[in-house]
């Protein structure tokens, strides 16, 4: 399928799909910040996973990324982040810069969240390249923009055992001294879902640097063992 067909496509069935008190409610959630068209997640997906694309390679995936990501209403966005999902095994590492550019485009926690999914199941599904590509996250560890520093640090959620424990942690410790409330979530979040699967190594190292953490972070990364660290 041609690029600008795809692209006509969905925006025909968003078109059709938009519901305008929907609308208003999705854009109050996200702070009046971005226009929506209301249209519910499961719709929304639907319309993305029943497209043709299977013939189409990683230049033509991240060029309609760019393209919807430039579209006036948030659920293009999301469609951007769908597709790529979708279609994740097309891809490679060497998508991971346009990726993180794309999250730095009127950014917010849930496409940011969305691209960090993405690029950790690109990373993983290349073992062969495996430290390659986590040094593209070790210089997204540094960046300027806080929302690539989220996303280096929340990559690997949902690696279980396959998680990289030592980088994990170092990424909390460098991370740590943040004042902000994305980055403090940000941490923890990623230190309870590796307890999740390998919860004694987790909780020994909050509690070994439980003074170099926020509150909020030692809240999230401890939520299901309330009782580690004691009174």
């Amino acid at each position: 399928m041609d690029p600008s067909d795809l692209i006509a496509q969905i925006q025909a069935a968003f078109d059709a799909l938009a519901d305008p008190q929907l609308s208003a409610r999705m854009r109050a959630y996200q702070r009046d910040q971005f226009d929506f068209l209301g249209i519910p997640t499961p719709q929304r997906r639907a319309v993305v996973t029943s497209l043709d694309t299977a013939g189409l390679g990683q230049p033509a995936l991240l060029d309609i990324a760019r393209d919807l990501w430039r579209m006036p209403f948030r659920e293009y966005q999301y469609a951007a982040i769908d597709l790529l999902a979708h279609r994740r095994k097309a891809l490679d590492a060497d998508a991971v810069d346009t990726l993180l550019a794309l999250a730095q485009q009127q950014p917010w926690w849930e496409t940011v969240d969305g691209l960090a999914a993405v690029i950790g199941d690109v990373i993983r599904q290349e073992p062969a390249r495996l430290e390659q590509s986590q040094a593209l996250m070790d210089r997204a560890l540094a960046h300027d923009c806080m929302w690539v520093r989220r996303i280096a640090m929340t990559h690997q959620l949902g690696w279980r055992l396959q998680t990289d424990s030592e980088r994990l942690f170092r990424y909390a410790l460098a991370l740590a001294p943040e004042t902000e409330f994305f980055i403090r979530k940000a941490i923890g979040w990623s230190l309870r879902d590796y307890a999740k699967w390998h919860p004694d190594p987790v909780i020994a190292f909050v509690t070994r640097h439980r003074q170099q953490f926020s509150p909020l972070t030692l809240r999230e990364a401890l939520k299901h063992h309330p009782d580690a660290l004691g009174a």
